[in-house]
Parts: C-alpha cells; structure tokens; sequence
C-alpha cells in the first residue's frame, strides 16, 4: 500500500505544473507526507527582508493539502478548492519551508483539510490553512437518480 501512495504522489508531484514551478517536493512516511518548499530567488516577495512572496506560501499550502489528499485517497481527477482561509503568522524567510496537512474530514463529495508550515521550528509556523475541496463532481446520471 505504501508504494501505491508513494507513486500518486509522485504523479501528482510530476503533473501539477504549478508545484513544478514552485519546485515543490514531499517526504512520505507511512501515510504522513511532509511537504517541502526548497528556498529559491523566484519566490521572494519582498527582497527587503527578504520573505517569500505570500501568494507561494498560500499555494504551497493549498498544494500540500491536494497533495494529502492524494496520498490518503485514490483519487478519479484533482480535488476543486471550494474556500481557503490562510492565516499569515510570521514571515516566511529565504529559508527552506516544510508543511504537514491534517485531513480532519472525507465526506463523499468534501474533504476538510489543515495545514501548517514552518521553517526552522514546526512549533513556530509561518502559516496555516483551512480549506475545503471537492472531490468530485457528480456525473449527470447520478443528478437525476432519486
């Protein structure tokens, strides 16, 4: 069972263009992923401090949540973010950054997901989500069954 995850995340790794870009990867251990975002020039937002850009930290967020489910899961297509809530906690410093997603609910059609990152200590995270995502969207023949 563990290769068959370790193959969807790896799939899922290789697939995903914007995880290619962000230069996104994952530890697996079991069915806990670790995601890890490698520190690289392109995703500073602020070259003052520098810190990466928030948009990268919140997609890197949701990334490892999609990812998470995708390990835990073997999924038809990939989830639809139905809503996110990202909570900006510290800055996210020109360091390597690591998340670990909690998949608090799967419901035939939602997952409830949690996700914190941090860099040097996962005791001080940078950021965490909350989200929602679809898994899957019913096919017209099950719309109309009673």
């Amino acid at each position: 069972m563990s290769d068959e995850r370790a193959a969807r995340l790896t799939a899922m790794l290789q697939t995903v263009p914007y995880i290619r870009f962000l230069g996104m990867g994952a530890e697996l251990a079991g069915d806990e992923m670790t995601a890890i975002l490698p520190f690289a020039p392109h995703l500073v937002g602020n070259v003052t401090i520098p810190a990466l850009h928030g948009g990268v930290i919140g997609a890197f967020l949701e990334m490892t949540a999609l990812c998470q489910l995708g390990v835990r899961e073997p999924l038809r297509r990939l989830p639809k973010t139905i809503d996110v809530t990202i909570e900006y906690l510290r800055p996210g410093r020109a360091r390597t950054t690591y998340a670990r997603a909690d998949v608090r609910k799967v419901g035939r059609r939602i997952a409830n997901v949690h996700v914190e990152a941090w860099q040097e200590h996962r005791a001080s995270p940078v950021a965490a989500l909350r989200g929602h995502f679809l898994l899957s969207v019913p096919d017209l023949e099950e719309r109309a069954a009673p």
